[in-house]
């Protein structure tokens, strides 16, 4: 017996992007007068999708073609064996993928979705989509010719659920959309809130805690409150001052308690934002920077959860949960920027940046330029938003994610980090910078107030044990996580006998970018765990010292046999650094070096490398 005909929308999100998207299938449901359910997958029972009549899956891909978090349980699920092969018989459904194709895996996640689906009986309603981070225009540009067809073909197959048909009329008077937050405004004086008989740390703790477990962006598996507080105790630039770029090393020391870590972790760090750039927001939009607030959901029960809620001021919620100074904002704050726009020229360039027309142009003036909202709302002065919507549409503060660059055998009460601090000139000229890499690079170790809240959690890199012998690969900031890891086994080596390592490292000069130069060579001399007396190695290509270029996949193929020998031992792969044609063009020379070595085919070696990674010996963490 099937239930009411409501099309049911399922998302997988992990930075917010899949979230966006299936808001956007929702929205343009809602104004087609078609009933659904929009769910994050780890809120759905997936034993129920036989009884639905339609679902759409919007669902990203991560790190080197992973599931989202969310996903995981839903994905196990469906990998059973004993659902047949008429399990999703008469079900209709339609995939739609977001990722970037400077992955190898690009889009993986949503290509295995579909066939799982179509194995298990499921019909197709349109073909899958695919969005790709690298296109101009982003995600969008594929996401709006797959929107049209979808309702087409939804209203040739399921006429029901669209009753008005495929198209909306759209209205140009009335904002159709209602906010989805509330906001209440409490009565509270300072001395009265909760925070008021904390210790500092604690109360921050609290405040950063309340503030974004409130925003409505946050993932379901996203936890709060900070795991612990850093003070940094060193700042040290890592590259020559006029090399073209600037790299740092972070020593920080465990402030509240100190937290156990392991060679491979990643440290995900809350950015400050600059205090000014807060100011001028909340001025902007006329708001009232000390008054308490809570933020809930609309379309939730708010006597429960209201409760629970502990009000923060406005100007703590902003400055710890929403990215008002370095995030550039959705097509949607466009759409209801024009509603809200009181200059009919305003109104009328917002409504074409909204518009399909106005796509690739929207994405010149805000993506491209990295506009963000501040900047947006100065552009745009006649707009007067509620601060409902704000919330809602100001993208979310993220933390940034860092391989940690020590080992804490070595470093106990400490965690290194290996940051480039990022910055850019814009299409039009406008200096840009990085929120997180630059806001570290200028804290004063000396500057003892400063806690910096953060997050440890596994990364795509195992510890490897002391007698796994492994080839390493990670030009520029990639050798951070490389740095622990022969800190770790230059320790273990003192006490036992360990596996050999060699190590790829390629930055642009020796002068200038040379980063960790004389950690490295100690430790490739004087039976150091990288020399070759103990059947290690530390090859260094440097690209722009020569005529022609030099990057680490032509120091491995100088080694060639060493790598072979060592891979034949059992060796591990360890890739880290930049997601762009690095990983593609390394472990292409591993499969070269397979084929050549080993005398097989191509496609042998291809496999042979496949099925290395299958056992857990081949690992990649790359990053944007």
């Amino acid at each position: 017996m099937k239930g009411m005909r409501k099309l049911l929308i399922l998302y997988a999100s992990q930075t917010g992007n899949a979230l966006d998207a299936a808001e956007r299938l929702s929205r343009e449901a809602e104004r087609r007068a078609c009933p659904f359910n929009l769910l994050s997958v780890d809120q759905y029972d997936p034993s129920l999708l036989p009884q639905e009549e339609a679902v759409i899956f919007v669902v990203s891909t991560t790190g080197q073609g992973d599931t989202p978090d969310s996903m995981k349980v839903f994905w196990r699920y469906l990998l059973q064996r004993n659902l047949g092969q008429r399990w999703l018989s008469g079900v209709l459904y339609a995939v739609f993928g977001l990722g970037d194709s400077s992955y190898q895996k690009y889009n993986f996640v949503a290509k295995k979705l579909d066939k799982r689906l179509m194995d298990l009986g499921g019909t197709t309603i349109v073909e899958r989509g695919l969005g790709d981070d690298q296109h101009p225009s982003g995600y969008e540009a594929s996401l709006d010719p797959w929107l049209s067809s979808l309702w087409r073909m939804l209203n040739m197959v399921k006429p029901e659920f669209l009753p008005n048909g495929p198209d909306v009329v759209i209205q140009d008077t009335v904002l159709i959309d209602q906010p989805k937050v509330r906001i209440t405004y409490h009565n509270i004086a300072n001395d009265e809130s909760h925070f008021s008989s904390a210790s500092d740390l604690t109360c921050l703790n609290m405040q950063i805690g309340s503030a974004r477990s409130m925003h409505p962006g946050k993932s379901s598996s996203d936890r709060s409150r900070p795991g612990c507080f850093l003070k940094m105790v060193k700042n040290l630039p890592l590259t020559r001052s006029n090399c073209g770029k600037d790299v740092r090393h972070f020593e920080f020391e465990f402030v509240s308690h100190v937290l156990k870590y392991e060679t491979g972790d990643v440290l995900e760090v809350l950015p400050g934002q600059d205090s000014a750039a807060v100011d001028a927001f909340i001025r902007r939009c006329n708001l009232d920077p000390d008054s308490f607030i809570t933020v809930s959901l609309r379309e939730m029960d708010d006597h429960n959860t209201h409760d629970s809620r502990i009000p923060v001021k406005l100007r703590t919620f902003v400055e710890f949960s929403m990215d008002v100074a370095s995030a550039s904002p959705r097509r949607y704050l466009f759409e209801v920027m024009s509603f809200f726009a009181t200059a009919e020229h305003e109104r009328e360039r917002l409504k074409y940046f909204a518009s399909p027309e106005g796509r690739d142009d929207l994405y010149q003036y805000n993506q491209k330029e990295r506009r963000t909202v501040l900047e947006v709302l100065e552009d745009f002065p006649s707009v007067q938003m509620p601060f409902e919507w704000l919330v809602q549409l100001v993208p979310p503060l993220k933390p940034r994610a860092f391989s940690i660059s020590s080992s804490q055998s070595a470093h106990p009460n400490q965690v290194h980090l290996t940051v480039n601090v990022v910055s850019w000139t814009t299409p039009y000229k406008r200096k840009k910078k990085g929120l997180c890499s630059s806001w570290l690079a200028a804290l004063d170790p000396c500057d003892v107030g400063i806690h910096v809240p953060t997050w440890f959690h596994k990364g795509l890199l195992p510890t490897p044990s002391p007698s796994l012998p492994l080839i390493l690969v990670g030009p520029g900031t990639g050798c951070a996580p490389f740095r622990g890891f022969i800190e770790e086994r230059a320790l273990q080596s003192r006490t036992n006998s360990t596996a050999p390592i060699i190590f790829f490292f390629g930055c642009w000069n020796e002068d200038g970018d040379f980063l960790y130069r004389d950690f490295w060579l100690s430790h490739s001399q004087n039976k150091g765990v990288l020399s070759e007396a103990k059947g290690g190695g530390f090859y260094v290509a440097f690209s722009r010292d020569q005529p022609q270029k030099v990057y680490v996949q032509h120091k491995m193929r100088e080694q060639s046999q060493r790598i072979w020998n060592l891979l034949a031992e059992g060796a591990a792969v360890y890739i880290a650094g930049s997601s762009t044609k690095m990983p593609a063009d390394v472990t292409s020379a591993f499969e070269e070096i397979v084929s050549y070595e080993n005398e097989v085919s191509a496609e042998d070696a291809v496999r042979w490398i496949r099925a290395l990674e299958k056992c857990g010996k081949f690992h990649i963490e790359a990053w944007s």
